[in-house]
Protein backbone atom coordinates (compact mmCIF):
# COMPACT_ATOMS: atom_id res chain seq x y z
CA UNK A 1 0.00 0.00 0.00
CA UNK A 2 1.57 3.29 -0.81
CA UNK A 3 2.51 5.22 2.02
CA UNK A 4 0.66 8.45 2.11
CA UNK A 5 3.06 11.99 2.06
CA UNK A 6 2.70 13.72 5.79
CA UNK A 7 0.90 16.99 5.88
CA UNK A 8 3.06 20.15 6.33
CA UNK A 9 3.00 21.00 9.71
CA UNK A 10 2.74 24.89 10.30
CA UNK A 11 5.05 26.10 12.99
CA UNK A 12 4.05 28.49 15.46
CA UNK A 13 6.01 31.07 13.64
CA UNK A 14 4.50 31.63 11.16
CA UNK A 15 2.84 34.85 9.84
CA UNK A 16 -1.14 35.29 10.14
CA UNK A 17 -3.71 35.79 12.67
CA UNK A 18 -3.76 33.56 16.13
CA UNK A 19 -7.33 32.37 16.50
CA UNK A 20 -8.18 33.48 20.50
CA UNK A 21 -11.11 31.38 21.85
CA UNK A 22 -14.40 33.83 22.11
CA UNK A 23 -14.73 32.98 25.82
CA UNK A 24 -11.28 34.34 26.57
CA UNK A 25 -11.26 37.72 24.96
CA UNK A 26 -11.59 40.95 27.10
CA UNK A 27 -14.52 42.64 27.60
CA UNK A 28 -14.11 46.26 26.46
CA UNK A 29 -14.62 49.04 28.66
CA UNK A 30 -17.70 50.62 28.67
CA UNK A 31 -17.11 54.75 28.25
CA UNK A 32 -18.59 56.76 30.78
CA UNK A 33 -21.71 58.38 29.86
CA UNK A 34 -21.55 62.29 30.08
CA UNK A 35 -23.74 63.68 33.17
CA UNK A 36 -23.54 66.35 36.00
CA UNK A 37 -20.29 66.53 37.54
CA UNK A 38 -19.72 65.54 41.21
CA UNK A 39 -19.60 68.38 43.80
CA UNK A 40 -15.58 68.94 44.84
CA UNK A 41 -15.19 68.06 48.29
CA UNK A 42 -15.21 70.89 50.56
CA UNK A 43 -11.79 72.64 51.10
CA UNK A 44 -9.62 72.80 54.51
CA UNK A 45 -10.38 76.08 56.29
CA UNK A 46 -7.24 78.84 56.63
CA UNK A 47 -4.82 78.38 59.66
CA UNK A 48 -5.31 80.81 61.97
CA UNK A 49 -7.82 81.96 64.61
CA UNK A 50 -10.91 82.11 63.51
CA UNK A 51 -12.12 85.66 62.05
CA UNK A 52 -14.48 87.47 64.44
CA UNK A 53 -18.03 88.10 62.99
CA UNK A 54 -19.00 91.70 62.15
CA UNK A 55 -20.88 93.96 64.62
CA UNK A 56 -24.70 93.88 63.95
CA UNK A 57 -25.98 96.80 62.29
CA UNK A 58 -27.60 99.58 64.80
CA UNK A 59 -31.66 100.44 64.92
CA UNK A 60 -31.43 103.78 63.17
CA UNK A 61 -32.73 106.46 66.01
CA UNK A 62 -35.23 107.84 63.84
CA UNK A 63 -37.03 104.91 63.90
CA UNK A 64 -37.68 104.91 67.42
CA UNK A 65 -39.23 108.07 67.09
CA UNK A 66 -41.75 106.83 64.27
CA UNK A 67 -42.79 103.05 66.00
CA UNK A 68 -44.98 101.26 63.20
CA UNK A 69 -48.44 100.15 63.81
CA UNK A 70 -46.63 96.37 64.62
CA UNK A 71 -43.42 97.62 66.13
CA UNK A 72 -42.54 95.33 69.39
CA UNK A 73 -42.31 97.05 72.75
CA UNK A 74 -38.93 98.92 72.74
CA UNK A 75 -35.95 97.66 74.49
CA UNK A 76 -33.59 99.89 76.61
CA UNK A 77 -31.00 100.80 74.22
CA UNK A 78 -27.03 100.18 75.27
CA UNK A 79 -25.03 103.24 77.16
CA UNK A 80 -22.01 104.61 75.98
CA UNK A 81 -19.19 103.67 77.89
CA UNK A 82 -17.24 106.24 80.14
CA UNK A 83 -14.27 107.32 78.11
CA UNK A 84 -10.71 107.55 78.52
CA UNK A 85 -8.91 109.94 79.89
CA UNK A 86 -7.07 110.26 76.72
CA UNK A 87 -10.15 109.65 74.29
CA UNK A 88 -11.27 112.93 76.37
CA UNK A 89 -8.25 114.72 75.89
CA UNK A 90 -8.47 113.72 71.94
CA UNK A 91 -12.39 114.92 71.76
CA UNK A 92 -11.47 118.40 72.34
CA UNK A 93 -14.03 120.89 73.57
CA UNK A 94 -15.81 120.70 70.64
CA UNK A 95 -17.46 117.21 71.22
CA UNK A 96 -18.05 118.46 74.92
CA UNK A 97 -20.15 121.32 73.79
CA UNK A 98 -22.54 119.02 71.69
CA UNK A 99 -23.42 116.18 73.80
CA UNK A 100 -25.19 112.98 72.09
CA UNK A 101 -28.38 112.89 72.60
CA UNK A 102 -30.12 109.17 73.25
CA UNK A 103 -33.51 108.36 73.41
CA UNK A 104 -35.20 105.13 75.23
CA UNK A 105 -39.16 105.21 74.44
CA UNK A 106 -40.82 104.85 77.66
CA UNK A 107 -44.79 105.61 78.67
CA UNK A 108 -45.46 107.88 81.24
CA UNK A 109 -45.45 105.57 83.64
CA UNK A 110 -42.47 103.80 82.70
CA UNK A 111 -40.20 106.50 81.98
CA UNK A 112 -38.73 106.85 85.60
CA UNK A 113 -37.80 102.95 85.85
CA UNK A 114 -36.56 103.22 82.23
CA UNK A 115 -33.90 105.94 83.57
CA UNK A 116 -33.11 103.99 86.87
CA UNK A 117 -32.53 101.24 84.32
CA UNK A 118 -30.17 103.77 82.12
CA UNK A 119 -28.21 105.04 85.06
CA UNK A 120 -27.96 101.21 86.11
CA UNK A 121 -25.98 100.97 82.92
CA UNK A 122 -24.06 103.88 83.17
CA UNK A 123 -22.46 102.74 86.12
CA UNK A 124 -22.09 99.63 84.79
CA UNK A 125 -20.25 100.89 81.71
CA UNK A 126 -17.62 102.63 83.95
CA UNK A 127 -19.39 105.74 84.51
CA UNK A 128 -18.64 107.59 88.15
CA UNK A 129 -22.14 108.29 90.49
CA UNK A 130 -21.01 111.79 90.86
CA UNK A 131 -20.53 112.09 86.71
CA UNK A 132 -24.81 112.05 86.40
CA UNK A 133 -27.81 113.86 86.87
CA UNK A 134 -31.84 112.60 86.56
CA UNK A 135 -34.08 114.79 86.01
CA UNK A 136 -37.74 114.07 86.23
CA UNK A 137 -40.63 116.24 85.15
CA UNK A 138 -43.98 114.95 86.81
CA UNK A 139 -43.45 112.58 90.53
CA UNK A 140 -40.22 113.08 92.09
CA UNK A 141 -37.55 110.50 92.29
CA UNK A 142 -38.36 108.71 95.22
CA UNK A 143 -34.69 109.18 96.50
CA UNK A 144 -35.34 113.31 96.44
CA UNK A 145 -38.33 113.26 98.14
CA UNK A 146 -36.49 111.16 100.96
CA UNK A 147 -33.48 113.91 101.21
CA UNK A 148 -35.76 116.80 100.93
CA UNK A 149 -37.79 115.82 104.33
CA UNK A 150 -34.08 116.60 106.00
CA UNK A 151 -34.43 120.27 104.18
CA UNK A 152 -33.38 121.48 101.05
CA UNK A 153 -29.87 123.07 102.74
CA UNK A 154 -28.57 119.16 102.99
CA UNK A 155 -30.41 118.12 99.76
CA UNK A 156 -28.33 120.64 97.83
CA UNK A 157 -25.43 119.86 100.16
CA UNK A 158 -24.89 116.87 98.52
CA UNK A 159 -25.65 117.95 94.88
CA UNK A 160 -22.35 120.45 95.43
CA UNK A 161 -20.65 117.37 97.21
CA UNK A 162 -21.17 115.77 92.90
CA UNK A 163 -19.53 112.03 94.79
CA UNK A 164 -23.29 110.50 93.67
CA UNK A 165 -26.16 110.42 91.12
CA UNK A 166 -28.04 113.38 92.09
CA UNK A 167 -31.96 113.33 91.60
CA UNK A 168 -33.99 116.69 90.74
CA UNK A 169 -37.19 117.87 89.54
CA UNK A 170 -37.16 119.81 86.59
CA UNK A 171 -38.44 123.09 88.34
CA UNK A 172 -35.29 123.14 89.94
CA UNK A 173 -33.24 122.26 86.60
CA UNK A 174 -32.00 126.32 86.80
CA UNK A 175 -30.07 125.35 90.12
CA UNK A 176 -28.32 122.09 89.37
CA UNK A 177 -24.97 122.10 87.97
CA UNK A 178 -23.34 120.52 84.68
CA UNK A 179 -22.58 116.89 84.53
CA UNK A 180 -20.71 114.92 81.80
CA UNK A 181 -24.22 112.45 81.94
CA UNK A 182 -27.99 114.46 82.23
CA UNK A 183 -30.76 111.45 82.58
CA UNK A 184 -34.46 113.13 81.73
CA UNK A 185 -37.66 110.81 82.99
CA UNK A 186 -40.47 112.51 81.28
CA UNK A 187 -42.72 111.21 83.39
CA UNK A 188 -45.68 113.67 83.38
CA UNK A 189 -46.21 117.01 84.84
CA UNK A 190 -46.82 120.58 84.44
CA UNK A 191 -46.63 120.80 79.91
CA UNK A 192 -45.03 123.94 80.57
CA UNK A 193 -42.18 122.70 82.49
CA UNK A 194 -41.33 119.58 80.64
CA UNK A 195 -41.47 121.62 77.51
CA UNK A 196 -38.66 124.04 79.27
CA UNK A 197 -36.97 121.02 81.00
CA UNK A 198 -35.29 119.19 77.65
CA UNK A 199 -33.28 122.93 76.31
CA UNK A 200 -32.10 123.04 79.49
CA UNK A 201 -31.29 119.87 80.37
CA UNK A 202 -29.16 120.02 77.03
CA UNK A 203 -27.18 123.03 77.70
CA UNK A 204 -26.34 120.73 81.60
CA UNK A 205 -25.20 117.84 80.08
CA UNK A 206 -21.31 117.59 78.93
CA UNK A 207 -21.49 114.35 76.94
CA UNK A 208 -24.73 112.43 77.02
CA UNK A 209 -28.12 113.39 77.08
CA UNK A 210 -30.65 110.20 77.69
CA UNK A 211 -33.97 111.38 77.25
CA UNK A 212 -37.08 108.21 78.40
CA UNK A 213 -40.02 109.04 77.47
CA UNK A 214 -43.00 109.12 74.28
CA UNK A 215 -40.74 109.76 71.02
CA UNK A 216 -43.23 111.89 69.39
CA UNK A 217 -43.27 114.53 72.54
CA UNK A 218 -39.77 114.49 73.23
CA UNK A 219 -39.32 115.52 69.69
CA UNK A 220 -41.36 118.23 69.65
CA UNK A 221 -39.82 119.58 72.49
CA UNK A 222 -36.42 119.83 71.32
CA UNK A 223 -37.53 120.57 68.06
CA UNK A 224 -34.97 118.15 66.13
CA UNK A 225 -35.32 114.57 65.73
CA UNK A 226 -33.54 112.66 68.15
Amino acid sequence: MPLIPEEPQIHESAQGPRATPANSRTAPTPRPVPGPRPAAPPRPGRPGPVRPMPPAQRTPRDSAAKPGPSAPAASVPSIPSAPSASGAAADGAATASVPQVQLIPASVEGALDAAEEAVDLLLDSGRAPGEVLVITTGEPHPWATHELSFGEAAYWAQHDAGDDVFYADAAALDRAAARPVVVVAVNGGDEEVALGALPTALTRAGTLLIVCGDPQRINSMLGAGV
